[in-house]
């Protein structure tokens, strides 16, 4: 069931002129100039038109500003990677959310396409909040130019929000990758030569491992992971003969370690993938395989390396929820949980009653983001959900059940039409102590149970 106006004649006609207006005055500022006293994200710039066409005065326009900001408040969890499609209406104030971890040194593309592909935009803003951090912007988009891609500079949260312009809807794809920010070290191999992880014990563990050791034949090439500058060529005890590359315009060092040769000299610049020595095993490796000890170093010391190289990038899970049932209004088979996050074993936030109605969002995996009648957003298992179309019971309207509410919410629902005592109305499902109802008019609404 999709969100429709009941109200007849003249409140219609002053609905449709009302969108009408706000339309072709937002439309047509797209055009025009804009004066920016510093820059700003998609997001912003389209807010500035929102507001300077005088459009934040409005019902909609309000909204609109309200949900980008509301909307972070109730970010979904989710992991990746993760893909989801969804739909956004035109005749509704529309956003979603999401929240997920990342590790410093991995690389997050977010990738956004949608039907249809003209006169309908949407905004894509990225914030990372470190571990015990402030929230900063990292990124913004639109779907003109679909895709983001950045390095999570910190271990932390990446909070996503999506919002379309007002007055246009459709469909969109969302896909949320990570995989490593820099080159693998040693030519020809991958990561699942890595044998030896960081912070592993060493020395009958009086010390932690700095580094991962990617183990290969003696001799093979070490590559330079990142372009940048080789800024030591030198010898130590532990590493026996160490290069240490800076890559370009990043506040870390890589630490290449128990080289049999080192090729690469102080000072010079390198390419991705430029040989700068050869595997070995010396310096406390003397009696190990040879094998690559690679470093990451900040000024604060070794952090993990693993993240920047590992190349076992996991594909997202396959949607199979239907997408037939998008923008749908549906309701439980039977209780049901509703979660906050698709991690495995989160706990619900809500257990929900037999005949809860909710409107399908987006679909991922086997889940469907939806919203309660309330606005709560939240996650449910596809299979939890059935559609509308047969009504639970026919039942007749009683003395108090003569208003026929636009929604289910004693303080902010309006009147829709009043319904004839004694008539008899299809109930198509329930939330809280209402009734979701048709008539035999076919208008659709809340009464009060």
């Amino acid at each position: 069931m999709k969100t429709t106006i009941s109200d007849k004649g003249g409140r219609l006609i002053l609905h449709i002129f009302y969108l009408l207006a706000i339309a072709a005055i937002l439309f047509s500022c797209k055009s025009g100039q804009v004066n920016l006293f510093k820059p700003a994200s998609p997001h912003e710039q389209y807010q500035r038109k929102l507001v300077t066409a005088g459009l934040d005065k409005t019902s909609m326009g309000s909204a609109w500003i309200v949900s980008s900001l509301s909307v972070l408040q109730k970010a979904l969890t989710i992991t990746i990677p993760y893909r989801e499609s969804g739909y956004f209406p035109a005749d509704a104030v529309s956003a979603a959310a999401y929240r997920f971890s990342v590790a410093r040194g991995q690389k997050i593309s977010i990738e956004l396409s949608k039907k249809p592909l003209d006169q309908f935009m949407i905004y894509t803003d990225v914030w990372e909040q470190p571990e015990n951090g402030q929230v900063k912007l990292l990124a913004s988009g639109d779907t003109i130019s679909s895709t983001l891609v950045f390095e999570a500079r910190t271990s932390g949260t990446i909070l996503i929000r999506l919002q379309p312009e007002l007055l246009r809807g459709g469909q969109y794809t969302l896909d949320i990758t990570a995989g490593p920010s820099l080159g693998f070290p040693v030519k020809s191999s991958n990561s699942s030569h890595i044998q030896s992880i960081f912070g592993d014990g060493r020395d009958k563990n009086s010390r932690k491992h700095e580094g991962i050791d990617i183990f290969a034949t003696f001799r093979t090439p070490a590559i330079a992971a990142a372009a940048g500058t080789i800024i030591r060529v030198n010898e130590n005890n532990l590493g026996g003969k160490v290069v240490w590359l800076r890559p370009k315009d990043k506040d870390y060092t890589l630490y290449y370690a128990h080289l049999d040769q080192q090729i690469a000299t102080e000072g010079q610049s390198v390419a991705e993938g430029d040989k700068i020595g050869l595997i070995g095993n010396t310096g406390n490796a003397r009696t190990t395989l040879p094998h690559l000890h690679f470093g990451v170093y900040t000024s604060d010391g070794a952090i993990d390396p693993m993240a920047f190289v590992n190349t076992a990038v996991k594909p997202a899970v396959k949607i199979s929820a239907s997408v037939n049932n998008l923008n749908a209004t549906m309701r439980t088979t039977g209780k049901a949980g509703i979660f906050n996050s698709t991690v495995s074993g989160s706990r619900s936030m809500l257990t929900l009653k037999p005949g809860t109605v909710m409107t399908v969002t987006a679909a991922n995996a086997g889940w469907y983001r939806v919203k309660l009648p309330d606005g709560e957003p939240g996650f449910i298992q596809s299979k939890e959900l059935s559609g509308i179309a047969k009504p639970l019971k026919r039942i007749k309207i009683g003395p108090a059940q003569q208003e026929l509410l636009d929604r289910p919410d004693s303080l902010l629902s309006c009147r829709k039409l009043a319904l004839k005592e004694g008539s008899t109305v299809e109930v198509l499902g329930n939330y809280g102590n209402y009734q979701l109802v048709k008539n035999e008019s076919d208008a659709t609404g809340w009464i009060r149970q």
